[in-house]
């Protein structure tokens, strides 16, 4: 990938223990950047940490971006150690296989919306507040095609990834004025371990593939770029957009 200018930036990823959040961390820490990583398990956080090596330019904490003292006690650490907040990456999120709306339980409901919805809620909050006082900053959350598209078993996670996106319009329109953009990226479905139930059936990896015209799963390396791209300077006239990384499955 090109340098897009990431040197000294801090970037803060939530959900960054495995998968695209890793894979964004990586990047962002090859670009030098100053990266901080959370997640809910410390196990999970640690490995991570010790696969990236990112050494003083790496911070990682545990926080459920749901829990609001968490959320609080992870801003104030990135204040404490670098003082400001140029990027947010709103990538932690979770699904659960899900019986039809009519039957799912209330608790389960709340899960996942806290999980995805909320959790992207309250780090978008407190990211604005710090990057209003410096007057810019990058901020993107990560939905999905579920999103745009009802599919069986993902109900309750596709309202949550559809509240995501109308969030960051609204984010966008209201922090414009003080030259913070706020997009979100949509991938269909990606090849990691969240998504490995589904992928790794071959009847069920074979039809979804079949209706993806190029013909196979996301990489994240695909959705990497697509961010890196919206939290780069490249990117500064855009805001309240929603890429979407889909291999061409909404075209069709």
């Amino acid at each position: 990938m090109l340098s897009n200018g990431f040197e000294n930036k801090v970037a803060l990823i939530t959900g960054a223990s495995r998968g695209i959040g890793l894979e964004i961390a990586r990047e962002l820490l090859r670009q030098k950047a100053k990266v901080v990583i959370c997640a809910r398990k410390q196990e999970g956080l640690d490995n991570a940490a010790a696969d990236l090596q990112g050494g003083k330019n790496l911070l990682a904490v545990p926080a459920h971006v749901a829990k609001e003292e968490d959320v609080d006690s992870l801003f104030k650490q990135i204040k404490e150690n670098y003082g400001k907040l140029d990027i947010l990456i709103n990538n932690a999120g979770m699904n659960i296989m899900t019986s039809s709306m009519a039957d799912v339980e209330f608790s389960l409901w709340q899960k996942i919306l806290d999980s995805n919805l909320n959790g992207t809620f309250l780090c978008a909050s407190r990211a604005a507040r710090m990057m209003k006082e410096q007057q810019e900053g990058k901020i993107v959350n990560i939905s999905s095609l579920a999103a745009r598209k009802a599919s069986p078993g993902m109900g309750v996670y596709g309202v949550a990834k559809a509240g995501i996106e109308m969030l960051t319009r609204v984010l966008a329109a209201e922090l414009a004025a003080d030259n913070i953009q706020v997009n979100a990226v949509a991938p269909c479905m990606v090849k990691t371990d969240f998504s490995k139930p589904f992928w790794s059936d071959p009847s069920i990896h074979d039809n979804i593939v079949n209706n993806i015209p190029a013909g196979c799963l996301a990489d994240p390396s695909d959705v990497v770029k697509a961010v890196l791209f919206l939290v780069s300077n490249d990117s500064d006239f855009i805001t309240g957009e929603t890429l979407v990384v889909d291999g061409g499955s909404s075209a069709i």
